[in-house]
């Protein structure tokens, strides 16, 4: 990876028990002006963060195992997409693209054509959100096929609007008393290695696709939509030959394929995306998070047949697409490619899973450690079976963040712990923050 120059040293400083006074007296001021529904992971506020270190507001640098969930890849403040975004911004920082157009959007689209799987003609559009993309993606794939339904699957996670709500599969704290939801959304069995007793993944597709043909019929589906490595649901990493024989099944049967890529995508996994690694290409991939280095930014991007049958008009959004955002993406996309991070990501990988699995044959409480590239979970159980163990999982998060490492939990169980570190994270300060996740699950485990 070649050299970046980081603005904060970085290394894990404790001056303060967290969270410290100056974070206390914003969370007072928060709770008398933030609703309530809105949580945060952490107590501490963020005064600074640069590549893989967090500054609060007491001064107190942590590491950083989260990256804004999967977000800041490049690190929160790459030389590069700073510099593009303050370059754009003095230009112009809005004209929305439906009204006066500029040239950024249709480079943004273009790389996207290049980088997503396959070599077909592609058409993208630019929204702001995950939830947008994938709200868009199956607005595409009704219109375009003309059916009503849409598969999606076990332990899913796809947003926060009302028709992403219903393709979730989690109810607290993302769907409870939020309801009606919209209809004709279904939802099929996941393969999940770790919980289905180790099924093969073409067995589990055929279970998935025989309950699809009974229950809606192939001729009722407009879409299937999966996320090729499962995120808020607990990192579920599919059998092998599960997603390439639905990908076949959605095929044959005129069903567009949707691979929801919001976390997994651009360079997260060791690949600019995950469905690579089985060489599933879909009809629609949707994207956000790692995209534009912590801009606002998402995008579907798809077959040209498919994009182009919706008519004129039928899909943007004021800030969609946004110029700075944009920009940033294109130096997000640049700084991927000039560090290689497709390859810091699987580095990543390897260091981490070398010791969390070796501490795994130490410790009955972690029932799996799974995952690839940069972007890895521990399940934790009771000992002695593949019940959930939910409290030692939040006590082991926490013990971390009180030793300065900011850890993301998950899982429809809760009992989940997910790495996710910006993959320009160094190795000593990788190294630091395993032996503060190490000793705390042996701590806490015994």
């Amino acid at each position: 990876m070649t050299a970046i120059s980081y603005r904060i040293p970085q290394q894990r400083v404790l001056r303060t028990a967290l969270p410290g006074p100056r974070s206390q007296e914003l969370a007072v001021r928060r709770k008398g002006a933030v609703a309530a529904g809105v949580g945060s992971t952490a107590p501490v506020y963020t005064a600074d963060a640069d590549g893989g270190v967090i500054v609060d507001v007491d001064g107190n640098a942590l590491i950083d195992l989260a990256a804004g969930i999967a977000v800041t890849s490049v690190g929160a403040s790459h030389p590069k997409v700073v510099a593009a975004i303050e370059n754009q911004a003095e230009r112009f920082t809005h004209t929305c693209f439906m009204v006066a157009p500029y040239e950024g959007y249709i480079e943004v689209a273009e790389q996207l054509a290049a980088l997503t799987p396959g070599d077909h003609e592609k058409r993208s559009v630019l929204f702001n959100s995950g939830a947008e993309a994938v709200e868009n993606a199956i607005k595409v794939a009704r219109l375009a096929t003309g059916r009503p339904a849409v598969v999606a699957f076990d332990h899913a996670y796809h947003g926060r609007t009302n028709l992403t709500m219903a393709l979730t599969a989690k109810s607290m704290p993302y769907k409870q008393n939020f309801g009606p939801f919209a209809p004709e959304v279904y939802r099929m069995p996941m393969s999940y290695p770790f919980r289905d007793g180790g099924q093969d993944g073409a067995a589990a597709a055929r279970e998935a696709i025989t309950r699809i043909e009974k229950q809606i019929g192939a001729t009722s589906v407009a879409a299937l939509i999966i996320e090729p490595i499962q995120g808020e649901g607990g990192f579920i990493v599919p059998a092998p030959g599960f997603l390439p024989a639905l990908a076949e099944w959605a095929r044959a049967n005129g069903v567009v394929f949707i691979a929801d890529e919001v976390q997994t995508g651009f360079a997260r996994t060791g690949d600019w995306f995950a469905c690579a690694h089985e060489g599933v290409v879909p009809d629609i991939i949707t994207m956000a998070k790692g995209i534009a280095g912590g801009m606002p930014l998402s995008a579907i991007t798809g077959r040209a047949d498919l994009m182009d049958a919706v008519h004129p008009g039928g899909l943007g959004g004021t800030y969609g697409g946004n110029p700075v955002a944009c920009a940033a993406a294109l130096a997000a996309i640049d700084a991927i490619r000039e560090h290689d991070l497709n390859a810091r990501a699987r580095r990543i990988g390897e260091i981490a899973t070398t010791r969390l699995r070796a501490l795994a044959q130490q410790v009955p409480a972690i029932g799996e450690v799974r995952g690839r590239g940069a972007m890895l979970a521990l399940e934790f159980v009771r000992p002695g079976g593949t019940e959930p163990d939910a409290a030692l999982t939040a006590a082991i998060a926490a013990r971390c963040l009180e030793q300065g490492v900011l850890t993301l939990t998950c899982g429809t169980f809760g009992n989940v712990i997910r790495l996710l570190p910006p993959l320009v994270i160094g190795e000593d300060l990788l190294d630091d923050a395993l032996d503060v996740l190490c000793t705390a699950i042996g701590d806490l485990s015994a």
